[in-house]
């Protein structure tokens, strides 16, 4: 690891990607590897969980309550996979937030070295699961190609419909990360975030059929704009909203800046209260 002799004071938010891009991607490899050591199938499970995860929700939401998604012509196949776009984005999102509190926790002997730049783990953290969220977008793309026949250009905009949430999940990864360390109960509390944050966001439920005075709720959900963004690409075959997108990523880097100088900040700490 000589490549971190700089300190990590000299770090930015994007030294994960520069100067220190090749610790970062074994920290990542061993996240990905680390998560199937042992399991007879290895990374295929990547493959397999999304499709029973979508199994289990079609059956529960497609067949036993009935649900259809407005706009379409009523299928199962159909509201499956809009349903599916919703389900792999916020399992992104809520990945990175329930696994944040505990990221320090769990890698104490790194905060020991003033060397180590610690803002990596999180990089690791967001990018191994940015590998099943593409994953589970591939599994996304071979059922749609298998149940219509056809795929949209329009599906090569995904990564920029991604990048954006990628972004915001690095601030919260920093900020809840450095809390996790001072505040133990954190970690209590981003699991109900996280099941609040499915249920309201327009992953199971389309925003325009809830009542005016619920929808903002819902829109105040940063998942929401994008599980709506990407499936105007993957589903609808449709271009997404260019203007919002930049906007959103906008407040995201800006977010990110913040939540990086605060980690920063924080991290100065952390070896007494470990």
């Amino acid at each position: 690891m000589s490549e971190v002799q700089a300190g990590w004071s000299k770090s930015n938010p994007i030294s994960a990607l520069t100067r220190h891009r090749s610790l970062t991607r074994e920290l990542t490899k061993r996240e990905i590897l680390g998560r199937y050591r042992g399991a007879s199938f290895g990374l295929l499970w990547s493959l397999i969980s999304p499709f029973l995860m979508l199994l289990v929700y079609t059956l529960a939401f497609g067949y036993i309550l009935k649900s259809r998604w407005p706009g379409t012509n009523g299928s199962t196949s159909d509201f499956a996979l809009i349903l599916f776009v919703g389900l792999i984005v916020h399992g992104f999102f809520a990945e990175c937030l329930t696994r944040a509190p505990n990221l320090i926790l769990a890698n104490t002997n790194y905060v020991k070295r003033v060397v180590f730049p610690l803002d990596i783990l999180v990089w690791s953290m967001v990018l191994s699961a940015f590998f099943h969220l593409i994953a589970n977008t591939l599994v996304l793309v071979l059922l749609k190609w298998a149940w219509h026949g056809e795929l949209s250009w329009t599906l090569l905009l995904l990564p920029f419909v991604y990048l954006p949430l990628m972004i915001l999940t690095l601030a919260v990864g920093w900020v809840i990360s450095a809390l996790g360390v001072y505040l133990r109960d954190i970690s209590q509390f981003v699991g109900v975030l996280a099941a609040a944050m499915l249920f309201l966001s327009s992953a199971i439920v389309p925003v325009k059929s809830l009542p005016e005075s619920y929808r903002w709720v819902f829109y105040a959900n940063p998942l929401t704009f994008i599980i709506d963004q990407a499936r105007e690409v993957a589903i609808w075959g449709r271009p997404p909203d260019w203007a919002m997108l930049g906007l959103y990523s906008l407040i995201s880097a800006l977010l990110a800046l913040a939540s990086f100088l605060l980690f920063q900040k924080m991290r100065k700490g952390f070896a007494d209260v470990l």
